[in-house]
């Protein structure tokens, strides 16, 4: 072998070796660099969440007087305390809240100081006080129709029904609340929804200071129950595969069969069992709504209404809530049952009873039929 073929592979080796040295630096720099970056990111993050927990000024022992409305949602009450020079910033005060599962929040009048962590006046808002005896108070029972939430507002304030359902079904205001209101979306605006805010308008007891509330005022004070309420249960919307508006018909489909508490999980199961076997969920609830009249008994001519509404004869969840559901309701439709459970059965007593099986839905259909006859032609004589 002749010396320049030796030189020559040797100066080819130096320059591989060369390369690869470069190449080491290069790779160990770049994984220098993101981890640099991932610490610069992690200590930004750290700083961050620390200083919007820390007291504006701990100094400053200044007593700010702070008034929390009846029914102001997390992010109400955010914007509130951030005006009032109280956190730094409300949506941070709002993801804070619902991480910590935070809930219970008091509306009322507290003093408050920028010396205070955000932690002390979360803790401060769970204990607030009435600024006075209200002046009106009613109650929304669960489950009732839209129709009849507006019946019962009209009957103890000084609104006219038509005055109130002009106010709801206007176009402007629907985009507002949309707008102020994460629980709703652009699908209480389709044209097949009877009453856009159906299944919104949180069944609860309803005080207020003022005697002669605004229709806005008392609407958005339901609209903000229900929001509070779906917050608290944020974790199981966010893993749920429906929407919050699938899952407030479900949930009032739910509070229309079931009596018990037990009842609502079991149902909501025997939903979930249909939807996945691509079933037609078939409740007698849904039709009646769907022809606007409560039915004891759904006769076959009323199976044949062609409504968006009729589970009987449209797959899938219906286009909208068809009444206002309550707490426990909602939890059930986010939380069914496991079960293998495919048809149920409400009997006039309350009792609920499942089949696995259309013949044996049928046998206790035919079992027990004859209670919502008689109790129909009782109605009729009375």
């Amino acid at each position: 072998m002749s010396d320049s073929n030796e030189k020559a592979r040797n100066s080819v080796f130096e320059e591989r070796l060369a390369q690869a040295k470069m190449a080491r630096k290069i790779v160990f720099f770049s994984v220098l660099g993101l981890v640099l970056i991932l610490l610069i990111v992690i200590g930004s993050g750290y700083l961050y969440v620390k200083n919007a927990l820390s007291p504006m000024d701990q100094e400053n022992n200044e007593e700010i007087e702070v008034t929390i409305p009846i029914g102001s949602t997390t992010t109400q009450i955010g914007s509130i305390l951030e005006d009032s020079g109280l956190i730094r910033n409300s949506t941070f005060f709002r993801y804070y809240v619902r991480y910590k599962n935070e809930s219970g929040f008091q509306a009322g009048e507290y003093v408050l100081s920028p010396s205070m962590t955000m932690d002390e006046i979360i803790y401060e808002l769970k204990d607030g006080r009435m600024l006075e005896d209200p002046a009106l108070v009613f109650t929304i029972p669960e489950g009732l129709w839209l129709e009849q939430v507006v019946k019962l507002i009209a009957e103890h304030t000084d609104h006219e029904v038509d005055d109130i359902m002009e106010t709801i079904n206007d176009r402007d205001y629907l985009n507002q609340l949309i707008d102020q209101y994460t629980i709703l979306t652009d699908d209480i605006l389709d044209e097949e929804v009877r009453h856009p805010l159906e299944g919104y308008l949180f069944p609860a007891r309803y005080d207020f200071i003022e005697e002669k509330p605004e229709i806005e005022t008392i609407i958005e004070a339901m609209i903000s129950r229900m929001e509070n309420v779906l917050m608290k249960h944020s974790n199981m919307l966010e893993d749920s595969e429906y929407s919050v508006h699938e899952i407030l018909t479900l949930a009032s489909i739910i509070e229309r069969e079931a009596q018990k508490s037990e009842d609502r999980y079991l149902i909501s199961g025997v939903l979930y069992n249909r939807l996945e076997e691509d079933m037609m969920l078939q409740v007698d609830p849904t039709v009646a709504y769907a022809l606007g009249e409560h039915r004891y008994m759904t006769s076959h001519a009323d199976l044949e209404v062609d409504s968006p509404y009729n589970t009987y004869r449209y797959k899938g969840i219906p286009v909208g809530p068809i009444g206002n559901p309550g707490e426990d309701s909602i939890v059930a439709a986010l939380d069914p049952e496991d079960t293998n459970y495919l048809f149920f059965y409400a009997r006039y007593n309350g009792e609920v009873i499942y089949n696995e099986t259309y013949e044996a839905h049928n046998e206790t259909h035919q079992k027990y039929r004859h209670e919502w006859v008689e109790a129909q032609e009782e109605q009729e004589e009375s």
